[in-house]
């Protein structure tokens, strides 16, 4: 059986189906679900994955579900190859550290997946990160040709389609009782679905005509699964460009602070030709590193660069970083942040459930809260995240939150993944269990 919390329906989730759980303990699954299930790999083995995450506390997995690579690319997916980016590049960043290569039925393995996470009692959100990082870890660029290939207005209707027949195929072998809800897209705003907007307004208010009449081409064949919308921080400024047929709204309340300093001062999502090397290797990288303009995928993987969105900056920093000293930078500084910090996530938090409950529709924290710090960092699993993460949990509930999570670094293919009590501990408060 799911895990549930105790049934106190609100205004905001009256909407949710009765054989979903009340709440939902989320832990971010994304692509990695598929593209680390090499020998050796965080995901060989999904029953197992499944298993620790329900150890854990967790009663839901939120993942990308590649329904436009198995619904609307005309790809033939029954041996989609999947392999590290090229020349260790990308190598040592979070969600991007593959392994093994790795070989899948990509129909078949889903529907392995669904049928985990049935028999452990977990239910998922099925999402999508193809125009955002997915591809990237193909060993061809035909997946992410295929999504190039569809005109942009187009594009999250394609996926609305992509969605129907990915309900269409659990209804049809008695899985579509494990979905949560859909999402799209995630991060709508923050990647290649911002094509060919005219861009003289945010793109969250110029995105909502596209995520309208995707999610009506969805909700016009399952009425019945909640579609939901998913957005990149949470856009305060933009509220009023959320589309008007949204069933769910999903945000992602990284609060950064400090590490807005680190990500500004060293221009990582900037022009690389203003990245200060010589600070750089001053103060956060490894002896012996390469020169930013020396580090890069092999020249016939260059389209990957596009394909993951990942700055070249912010990618050779997270690659050739030492840990320690990009931890010890943070501490320094965070005495400065952690009021504004704290701040930041009670507002977001509380703009988000306000929006929610305006529209009466669920709310679901589906990441959070630091933000994108180095794989081998320790700042946001170290006890001042880990405190954020408590918060957010207590926050979340205290907003009538849907779903919420422990943090996005709580899952298999991150070390918080290992941190028992944290996880145990901020699930309990999600549920409201003892």
């Amino acid at each position: 059986m799911v895990t549930t919390a105790t049934k106190v329906r609100t205004d905001s989730s009256a909407r949710v189906p009765e054989h979903l759980p009340e709440r939902l303990a989320i832990t971010l699954w994304d692509f990695s679900w598929y593209v680390r299930t090499g020998p050796g790999e965080p995901f060989e083995d999904l029953d197992a994955a499944f298993a620790r995450a329900v150890e854990l506390g967790y009663n839901t997995v939120r993942i990308c579900a590649m329904p436009f690579l198995l619904f609307r690319s005309g790809l033939d997916t029954s041996a989609v190859r999947l392999q590290p980016i090229g020349g260790g590049y990308a190598g040592r960043v979070r969600w991007y550290d593959v392994e093994s290569p790795t070989t899948i039925d990509a129909r078949a393995h889903l529907l392995a997946f669904f049928r985990a996470a049935d028999r452990h009692g977990v239910v998922v959100i099925a999402s999508s990160w193809e125009y955002q990082q997915s591809p990237a870890f193909a060993a061809d660029r035909a997946w992410y040709d295929a999504l190039q290939a569809v005109d942009p207005e187009e594009r999250l209707v394609e996926l609305g389609h992509a969605m129907v027949e990915l309900v269409d195929l659990l209804t049809e072998h008695g899985l579509a009782h494990t979905l949560a809800f859909v999402e799209l897209h995630n991060e709508v705003q923050a990647g290649h679905l911002t094509h060919g907007l005219p861009g003289q307004g945010d793109p969250v208010v110029e995105l909502r005509g596209r995520l309208e009449a995707g999610i009506d081409t969805f909700r016009a064949r399952h009425p019945d699964v909640l579609c939901g919308v998913n957005y990149a921080a949470v856009p305060v400024t933009a509220m009023r460009g959320l589309p008007r047929n949204a069933e769910v709204l999903v945000v992602h309340p990284y609060v950064y602070g400090v590490l807005d300093d680190l990500v500004q001062e060293f221009a990582l999502r900037g022009d690389p030709a203003g990245f200060p090397q010589e600070r750089a290797d001053a103060e956060l990288l490894l002896p012996g590193a390469p020169r930013l303009s020396e580090w890069a995928p092999p020249a016939d993987e260059e389209w990957k660069r596009h394909a993951s969105i990942v700055g070249e900056a912010e990618i050779y920093v997270h690659d050739w970083c030492d840990p320690q000293r990009v931890d010890r930078w943070l501490y320094d500084r965070y005495g400065a942040h952690r009021i504004a910090m704290a701040l930041r996530l009670r507002e977001w938090i509380g703009v988000a459930a306000d929006t929610a409950a305006r529209l009466e529709i669920p709310l679901v924290f589906g990441e959070g809260w630091v933000g994108y710090t180095p794989r081998d960092c320790r700042f946001e699993e170290g006890p001042v995240g880990a405190q954020i993460c408590r918060d957010a949990a207590r926050l979340s509930v205290e907003a009538g939150a849907w779903g919420s999570l422990v943090c996005s670094n709580a899952a298999p293919h991150h070390a918080m993944w290992d941190d028992t009590e944290l996880q145990r501990e901020c699930n309990r408060i999600l549920l409201g269990g003892p």
